[in-house]
C-alpha cells in the first residue's frame, strides 16, 4: 500500500477524523497509508491490521470522505479495501459483490445501519456504514468473521498518527 502515502515531505494527514481500532489494542503489526488528491487533500485513509507475522493482513479499514473517487464504484465491484486486502493476500482471484444486507448495530450510544456485503470469496467478510459527517467506513476481513463486538472497539484515532515528518 506504498502507492497511498503522501508524495510530500511536508506533514499532513486527513482533513478528518479517522474511525478505527487504537493500534494498541491490537496485537499484530499496524500500516496505514493516505489516499492523496493532486491537490494535496487527503482522499481516504487506510488501517491495515496484520496478524499473519507479514504474510498479509488480518483486516483493512477505509475512511473515505465524501467525494473521494476510491468510494465508486460499478455495481457488482468490490470496495477499494477489499481489492487491497486480495492485492495483499497475492490472491488474484476474481471476487465481485453478490448481495448486501442492512443490519442495526449500536456503537456506543449511536446506532449504525451497516451494510454487510456478500462476496463470492467467502473467506472475505465485508461491512460499511456512512458516519454523520458523510465519511464511509468500510472493514474488509481475511478468513475471520466481522461480529459486533468490533464496533465496539473502534474509535477516532489522533491525527499525530497520520503525520509525516
Amino acid at each position: 500500500m506504498s502507492f497511498l502515502r503522501r508524495r510530500s515531505a511536508t506533514p499532513a494527514g486527513p482533513d478528518f477524523d479517522v474511525l478505527a481500532m487504537d493500534p494498541g489494542d491490537w496485537p499484530g503489526n499496524l500500516g496505514a497509508g493516505l489516499l492523496p488528491a493532486p491537490d494535496g487533500t487527503c482522499q481516504g485513509v487506510f488501517l491495515r491490521y496484520d496478524l499473519f507475522g507479514g504474510r498479509g493482513p488480518a483486516m483493512i479499514i477505509g475512511n473515505l470522505p465524501e467525494g473521494s473517487p476510491a468510494r465508486e464504484v460499478a455495481e457488482g465491484q468490490v470496495p477499494f479495501e477489499v481489492a487491497q486486502l486480495l492485492l495483499a493476500l497475492e490472491n488474484d482471484e476474481e471476487v465481485t459483490v453478490v448481495g448486501t444486507e442492512d443490519v442495526p448495530v449500536m456503537q456506543g450510544d449511536n446506532l449504525l445501519i451497516v451494510r454487510r456485503l456478500k462476496l463470492s470469496e467467502s473467506r472475505i467478510s465485508c461491512v460499511q456504514f456512512d458516519r454523520s459527517d458523510n465519511v464511509l467506513v468500510t472493514i474488509a476481513a481475511w478468513d475471520r468473521p466481522i461480529t459486533d463486538d468490533l464496533y465496539a472497539l473502534l474509535k477516532p484515532l489522533p491525527a499525530e498518527l497520520f503525520q509525516q515528518g
